[in-house]
């Protein structure tokens, strides 16, 4: 392997040097006086001493090292797509969860408003009619006061009148009785 490598940049280097040569075959061609050769002896050297050195190794290490971490780049990033994915499929879950949520509060709370209106027609209706029983009550009640007042009305101009009749025509003795049957009488009637 390591002679592939060495010869590889010498076979590519062997085709300029061809080129710029009349014939790389002839004895002059190898002579030091010509700096095709020296540049290409040159080129093969340099070659040779980063092979040496392990440098064709270090651009191989360096390069699996960047695959390697570009690997790992990539295995995180589909890590946390599929971890973006998963939170994203949990927080539409979750919306789901609070819209139903919110849609059953609105509809329970319509329930609620419905049921309150109800309930307040009720109460207005039953007070009304509490307000109406009292009215009539107290019609009830004015009327009977204003129908005793009369009576107490009545019975007092007619117990004056019949005092006054029968100042005139009785004597004191048949006056007392009979003042005392009339008393007895509106009692009897009143209560």
């Amino acid at each position: 392997m390591k002679k592939l490598l060495i010869l590889s940049p010498a076979l590519l280097v062997a085709g300029p040097v061809a080129a710029a040569s009349k014939n790389p075959f002839s004895a002059e061609f190898y002579s030091l006086a010509n700096t095709d050769f020296i540049v290409a002896l040159g080129f093969i050297v340099f070659i040779g001493v980063l092979v040496y050195f392990g440098v064709p190794k270090m651009l191989t290490k360096m390069l699996d090292e960047r695959a390697d971490g570009i690997k790992a780049d990539l295995e995180e990033a589909r890590a946390l797509r599929e971890e973006a994915q998963a939170l994203l499929a949990s927080y539409e879950r979750k919306q789901k969860d609070v819209q139903a949520q919110a849609d059953e509060i609105v509809a329970n709370a319509k329930a609620s408003a419905e049921a309150a209106a109800l309930q307040a027609k009720d109460d207005i209706a039953k007070s009304i009619e509490r307000r109406l029983a009292s009215a009539q009550d107290q019609i009830a009640s004015a009327e009977a006061s204003a129908i005793k007042d009369v009576r107490d009305q009545a019975i007092s101009v007619a117990v004056s009148a019949a005092a006054e009749l029968l100042s005139k025509d009785m004597s004191a003795e048949n006056g007392d009785k009979l003042i005392d049957d009339a008393i007895s009488q509106v009692q009897s009637k009143l209560h």
